[in-house]
């Protein structure tokens, strides 16, 4: 498989063109997740971001808000440690095309650049390394980059795609991550367990079996991978990344027929965690996953 790039000319122009999302926000207006499209922490670890159907939703340690500007539908938000990455569709009434391509914001998500496929692609899947900004995505049908199906990746904004061959990966795929620092090192939850990838998503071994895996976070010290199932019950487990290692269960609070969707951890405060579950709660822990407390349930956020 020989990727589609773009030519120099075309990728100067696509990086020079950004749009503002930088309208004042409404005061006193009620926050409330009527999706969770992923889940992320600011670079300073002073914001959790929340994409939802109509925008998003800042958690800042006491109180919710919404960030200012349209309320973009964004879909596979991720974060770095200098950028945001994303998908989506734009807010009615904008003029923007739909769907967005790939795009990313220096600024904390109140401008935004296009790195290409604007009206083509909509990635739900998308997955970035916090500290070398790799970005991995889901395409699900062929685009003018991806010639077909399949798992991609970019190191350099969308200038150069290569799809992964992905072989060994059994099981619909429910999750991807990146190891912070090692671009190559790539995890992907499915419905028969946890795999591990240490070629760009060439060939996976599976570190987890007898069990789906509905999401999957590394640590950002690159020790360890969160990851989240349902057999029944909720479950949150952590696995150390070493040979012989085993996955380690953590307690977690009784979920009505729901389960954990999105992990992020806080970059500037490691011990504490965040998970979002299917049916838009969000719960935060101070102490690496040993106790919990909501900051929104059912997508109503305590305010």
């Amino acid at each position: 498989m020989h990727p589609i790039s773009r030519t120099a000319s075309a990728v100067s122009i696509a990086l020079a063109i950004a749009f503002v999302v930088a309208a004042p926000a409404r005061a006193g207006e009620a926050v409330s997740l009527t999706h969770v499209h992923g889940l992320s922490y600011s670079a300073d670890g002073a914001r959790l971001m929340i994409p939802s159907h109509n925008g998003l939703a800042i958690f800042d340690g006491k109180r919710w808000s919404k960030a200012a500007g349209p309320a973009h539908d964004y879909m596979g938000f991720s974060a770095t440690r200098d950028a945001l990455y994303s998908s989506g569709h734009p807010a009615p009434g904008t003029g923007l095309t739909n769907p967005f391509g790939l795009i990313k914001s220096r600024d904390g998500g109140q401008s935004w650049s296009k790195l290409g496929l604007e009206g083509e692609s909509d990635f739900h899947a998308l997955a970035t390394s916090w500290g070398t900004n790799a970005v991995y995505v889901v395409n699900h049908a062929a685009n003018s980059r991806m010639s077909q199906a399949g798992i991609y990746f970019t190191a350099n904004d969308g200038l150069k795609w290569t799809r992964a061959a992905a072989q060994g990966l059994g099981g619909d795929l429910k999750a991807l991550a990146v190891h912070p620092t090692d671009a190559a090192t790539v995890a992907a939850g499915t419905a028969d367990g946890l795999y591990v990838s240490h070629d760009s998503a060439g060939r996976f071994e599976r570190l987890v079996s007898g069990r789906q895996v509905l999401a999957a976070s590394f640590s950002l010290d690159g020790k360890s991978l969160w990851f989240s199932g349902y057999a029944g019950t909720a479950t949150l487990m952590r696995i150390a990344l070493k040979p012989g290692a085993s996955p380690e269960a953590l307690p977690m609070p009784a979920l009505s027929e729901d389960a954990v969707a999105y992990i992020a951890q806080n970059p500037a405060h490691p011990q504490e965690i965040a998970i979002a579950t299917f049916k838009r709660s969000v719960l935060l822990s101070k102490d690496a996953g040993r106790t919990w407390s909501w900051i929104a349930r059912g997508g109503v956020t305590n305010e």
